[in-house]
């Protein structure tokens, strides 16, 4: 049992949750809880670790022991678990994941199934990103592109916030957004900006072909030269004194209309 916090593969728990570039050069990610652990894809599981209390629980849970038969994992102190957890009441199991690679093409789907995209500028809290990769495989997109400056998709909060989705979900971050889109162009997607300039109602376009919807910031927007980009300035209609929605909420509408309409 680890019974230390100096333990070095518990100092690498805490970098790979602090450090997004501990994360990147190691091409790692820490999943923590029950669900996130079992639905992570097991050749992609390269530790996994269990609190002291939680190896009781398998031990005296039939339920426990049949979810964790067949894993391999290394049980940890009760308080040292705590200190490397990212959460306040741990649920007692994390592993850490192999990223898997995607490249930009993955993101179109299939010849049976027209390419639905989420674009993402810049998107800042975690709980936003995570929603949207949830909401997102929901509604049935086939892939996430956004750019460097969006929050780290493997920043622990948005890896909760996925709730799974993460490994189900295509997506590719891009050095170059607009030079990505542009591709995406040229491949026949349809981008539509959800910008506060739109005239056109967001459920009165067309969705059923190749279709990516623009995204930005939660407090700016998109910038102007990748708003340009778009095909369709669209808008969300707002009662009483409201502006603008969250950004996640917004991508949901968007996402869920496009489902309606391809049903």
């Amino acid at each position: 049992m680890i019974t230390s916090s100096a333990n070095q593969q518990m100092k690498r728990v805490i970098q790979l949750n602090k450090k997004s570039k501990t994360r990147w050069e190691q091409r790692v990610f820490v999943a923590e809880g029950i669900k996130m652990c079992l639905e992570a894809p097991r050749e992609n599981i390269e530790a996994m670790y269990i609190s002291e209390s939680f190896a009781v629980e398998i031990e005296n849970s039939e339920e426990r022991r049949r979810q964790f038969q067949g894993y391999s994992y290394e049980v940890v102190a009760d308080r040292i678990f705590q200190a490397v957890s990212d959460t306040k009441t741990p649920q007692g199991v994390l592993c850490l994941v192999k990223m898997p690679e995607y490249r930009l093409e993955d993101l179109l789907g299939d010849n049976q199934t027209a390419a639905h995209l989420l674009i993402l500028e810049s998107i800042q809290d975690p709980g936003n990103l995570g929603t949207m990769i949830r909401t997102g495989e929901g509604a049935g997109i086939t892939g996430v592109l956004m750019n460097r400056t969006t929050v780290d998709i493997y920043h622990p909060k948005t890896v909760r916030a996925t709730m799974g989705s993460l490994y189900r979900v295509p997506f590719y971050v891009a050095d170059d957004l607009q030079d990505a889109v542009r591709k995406l162009k040229e491949k026949g997607v349809a981008l539509y900006a959800a910008h506060l300039a739109g005239n056109l109602s967001y459920d009165q376009p067309d969705y059923t072909k190749d279709a990516g919807f623009l995204i930005g910031n939660e407090g700016n927007g998109l910038c102007p030269e990748t708003a340009q980009l778009a095909d369709t300035y669209i808008r969300i209609p707002m009662e009483g004194k409201v502006e603008s929605l969250n950004a996640a909420v917004a991508a949901a509408l968007l996402m869920y209309e496009t489902n309606r309409q391809r049903k």
